[in-house]
C-alpha cells in the first residue's frame, strides 16, 4: 500500500509502512500510525496521535494534538452517499460535499466507534468503543452507545485513575 504526498513532520513512526495507505495527508511531529490503516488526503492529523491499526481517517477530518484513535474506529465524510448522480453518471470528486469532523486535544477514541461527519468531538472527550458519534461531543464528555449519549466526565474519571494507582502504590 502507498504513502503518497504526505507531510509527515520529524519523529513520526509508521509501524509498517508497507502495510498503511496513507495520501496528501498531513501528520504532526511524534504522532504514530499503526498498521492497516487509511489517512485520505486533506486530513490534518496533530502531534503525538496516536491512530491504531485498521483505522479509516477520510478526506476532511482533523485531530489536534494528543489525539488517541483505538483499533478499527470509521470516520465518514458525506452525510448523504450515493455512488451516481441524478442522471446516473458515477460521482466523482466535487458531485458530493465533504463535511469536515473536529477531534480536540487530548480526546480518546476507543475502538470500533464511528464517527459520523460534521461532528466536533471537544478537547480531552472520552468516547466509548464501538459508540456511534452522531452529534458534537463537548469537551471532556464521556460518551458511549449507538447513538453515543453522555454517560460522565474525563475529569473525574482521570481522578479516579490516579486515586487509584496512589493507593495502589502506597501498599
Amino acid at each position: 500500500m502507498p504513502i503518497t504526498n504526505c507531510n509527515t513532520a520529524d519523529g513520526v513512526l509508521i509501524t509498517h509502512p508497507d502495510l498503511v495507505n496513507l495520501y496528501g495527508c498531513s501528520i504532526g511531529p511524534g504522532s504514530r500510525v499503526g498498521p492497516f490503516v487509511e489517512i485520505q488526503k486533506n486530513c490534518v492529523i496533530g502531534a503525538r496521535c496516536k491512530i491504531s491499526s485498521h483505522s479509516f481517517l477520510c478526506e476532511g477530518v482533523t485531530l489536534q494534538d494528543g489525539v488517541f484513535v483505538g483499533h478499527g474506529v470509521i470516520f465518514t465524510n458525506d452525510r448523504y452517499p450515493q455512488s451516481t448522480n441524478d442522471d446516473g453518471s458515477v460521482q466523482r470528486d466535487g458531485d458530493w460535499t465533504c463535511e469536515p469532523t473536529l477531534v480536540g486535544h487530548g480526546a480518546a477514541i476507543g475502538s470500533n466507534a464511528t464517527i459520523v461527519c460534521g461532528v466536533t468531538i471537544g478537547r480531552g472527550a472520552l468516547i466509548g468503543a464501538g459508540a456511534v458519534v452522531t452529534r458534537d461531543v463537548p469537551d471532556f464528555a464521556v460518551v458511549a452507545g449507538v447513538p453515543a449519549r453522555i454517560i460522565g466526565d474525563a475529569r473525574d474519571r482521570r481522578q479516579q485513575h490516579q486515586e487509584l494507582a496512589e493507593t495502589e502504590a502506597a501498599s
